[in-house]
């Protein structure tokens, strides 16, 4: 979903296009409830998210939760919208789903939106910039297991994103920068090993994805992506995670850079034609609901002019969350996070889910 990043955060993970595997926690009746009782499948749960540069949003999720059988992973069905201070709007329909034995995984998100933003320092050119984006975006993945824990398949973006200044000034430095937006279709392969014990909340395991975009409608450029996540238990229910991604574009326009996608920067305000970034969290446990997580990462942008030698280039980041369980046996969590970045970047994130 990286593709779907221009100068707003949604402001909750769903990780749709990095499809997982896994088993849900322990029932009802194994954590002490009466085998009576029958969890709810639907999950509402308002969304918050606060940063200098997009202000203050506030939001809605919404969604049905099922599985299919035994063997498939959890599926959901869902919407979610957000409102900002600086008159931001966005909203998605989204369907998560693993079923044939979790032999097949299908995702699928559309969003639409009107997205303002206001930068200190956009693509550090010392300019500041007000801009309007105008997003509408479809972005579908299949997923089919051909052996054990690993899984090939292909994936679909069509996206229309229009960027326009807010002044006669923004607009011009928009047009010296090259970002005016596009319109863009394309389609790509997924190889992808997945060894997690569940998708929402993995105590174990590891993912490796590789998987790229052809665009070729509207304009002719790829883009290809690596990202590894890893998770080992440790203690009384506590879990160290890692994630190291990857980003690159080849001929791609300005506005379709990789974005710096750590937690306190704006996604879309930091751009190069490549990006890494490693990120190490551990999620400590409290009690049988309550999580805390500490994080730490830095992304680095490169290619063209760009180089990660440069403190320019680089973005170090901190931050710490606490988080409560909603459904134990899904696994779905409710996370308040504070994320510090260089450069006084920094937000403040309720959502769903942990950061990855």
């Amino acid at each position: 979903m990286h593709t779907l990043r221009k100068g707003f955060l949604l402001g909750m993970t769903f990780h749709l296009l990095v499809a997982a595997s896994g088993t849900v926690l322990a029932d009802e009746e194994e954590m002490g409830a009466p085998p009576e009782s029958i969890p709810s499948p639907w999950l509402v749960l308002p969304t918050l998210q606060s940063s200098p540069k997009l202000g203050t949003s506030v939001g809605a999720l919404g969604a049905y939760l099922k599985k299919f059988d035994m063997q498939s992973q959890l599926s959901m069905f869902g919407a979610a919208a957000q409102y900002t201070s600086t008159d931001s709007r966005v909203a998605s329909v989204f369907a998560r789903t693993s079923f044939g034995a979790d032999h097949h995984r299908i995702s699928v998100v559309a969003v639409g939106g009107t997205i303002k933003n206001d930068y200190d320092n956009f693509l550090g050119t010392g300019q500041p910039l007000k801009s309007e984006d105008h997003l509408r975006a479809l972005v579908a993945r299949y997923l089919y297991r051909v052996e054990d824990d690993w899984f090939i398949g292909t994936q679909f973006i069509s996206t229309h994103y229009q960027v326009e200044g807010q002044t006669s000034l923004d607009s011009d430095i928009l047009g010296l920068l090259g970002l005016t937006g596009f319109n863009a279709g394309g389609m790509g392969v997924v190889a992808q090993h997945d060894s997690r014990d569940r998708q929402d909340s993995p105590t174990r395991g590891w993912v490796l994805d590789f998987n790229n975009i052809a665009y070729r409608r509207g304009h002719d450029f790829d883009v290809y992506r690596g990202d590894y996540r890893g998770f080992w238990s440790h203690g009384d229910g506590h879990v160290l995670a890692v994630q190291q991604s990857n980003q690159w574009t080849v001929d791609a326009p300005p506005s379709a850079y990789a974005p710096v996608v750590l937690r306190g920067y704006t996604v879309g305000e930091f751009l190069g034609k490549s990006m890494s970034s490693i990120e190490v969290e551990e999620r400590h446990r409290l009690a049988a609901r309550w999580t805390t997580t500490l994080f730490a990462g830095l992304a680095c942008l490169y290619g063209g002019e760009k180089s990660c030698g440069e403190s320019a280039n680089t973005f170090p980041s901190l931050g710490a969350g606490l988080q409560y369980i909603l459904k134990p046996e899904q696994g779905i969590v409710a996370n308040l996070e504070y994320a510090q970045g260089k450069d006084g970047n920094r937000a403040v994130l309720f959502k769903m889910g942990y950061g990855w």
